[in-house]
């Protein structure tokens, strides 16, 4: 079954963002800023592709959905960060309105739009487990039954960690939080034109069945200065210095190396 996932980086959607801009241009300096950028390139580098590199099933397609005004030596550096993994399309849009661009390019990613598909969303400062995409082809053949009498069924692993990334390390928390955008997956059955991006994530629920799992840990959440959701008044996530093991788990489980996050994040 294909297994399409979908990424914006820095993409500046009309709409899908709670820091708010009275303009798209506005949004496109903020989206495009040096230090800003500087970050998520920082956090895809370390922490968003490595696990994908090292999925135990490689058979998947990720689309990374571009603004079609990133400046080119920031589109240059995403072909270098990606160029050795096959499953990865760099799409260029130009400012959409997000739901509207995001359904059709997954829809237009579909081989057969006949058969059912299964797909994700990927945050680009965020790691999935290695056996992600794994898990998710099982759990669509665990629940034939389920999937042959809806038009999408979510699958839900709701455990993972909060993570700060820095030139000193790695500090973070497990948490448990369901229906979040890592570790999320849904199956469309075929010739419907449903995506994963119809839902807003925490709402899933109310508009299919889920399936939901409790462990192994699946996901890392990255919290850091650019988080669009974190921008407002929230809730502190408090984060300790990683333990031995909590640091061979983030390399057994993410790919997630520390010495090569202070590499990366210690570069002036």
């Amino acid at each position: 079954m294909q297994v399409i996932g979908l990424c914006r980086f820095s993409y500046p959607a009309i709409g899908g963002f709670q820091v708010e801009h009275e303009t798209i241009e506005q949004r496109i300096a903020y989206l495009y800023a040096e230090q800003r950028l500087g970050e998520r390139f920082q956090l895809l580098e370390t922490v968003a592709l490595p696990c994908l590199r090292a999925q135990t099933d490689g058979d998947f397609e990720l689309i990374i959905v571009v603004g079609d005004q990133l400046p080119k030596q920031h589109l240059d550096r995403l072909h270098d960060l990606t160029s050795d993994m096959p499953q990865v399309r760099i799409h260029a849009e130009p400012p959409r309105p997000q739901r509207e661009v995001m359904k059709e390019i997954l829809n237009a990613a579909r081989k057969d739009p006949a058969q059912p598909c299964l797909q994700f969303r990927y945050d680009d400062d965020d790691a999935i487990a290695l056996d992600f995409i794994a898990r998710l082809r099982a759990a669509s053949k665990d629940t034939e039954s389920l999937t042959a009498q809806h038009k999408a069924v979510a699958f839900d692993w709701n455990k993972g960690l909060v993570a700060e990334f820095g030139p000193m390390g790695i500090c973070a928390t497990e948490i448990f939080r369901p229906f979040y955008v890592a570790a999320l997956g849904m199956q469309i059955r075929g010739n419907s034109p449903m995506t994963i991006m119809n839902f807003a994530h925490e709402k899933i629920s109310r508009f299919m069945p889920c399936v939901t799992y409790a462990d192994p840990v699946m996901f890392v959440r990255s919290h850091n200065s650019s988080n669009d959701s974190r921008q407002k008044k929230v809730k502190p996530v408090p984060v300790e210095p990683l333990t031995v093991e909590q640091q061979k788990m983030l390399r057994d489980r993410f790919a997630i190396d520390v010495d090569e996050v202070k590499r990366v994040f210690g570069k002036p």
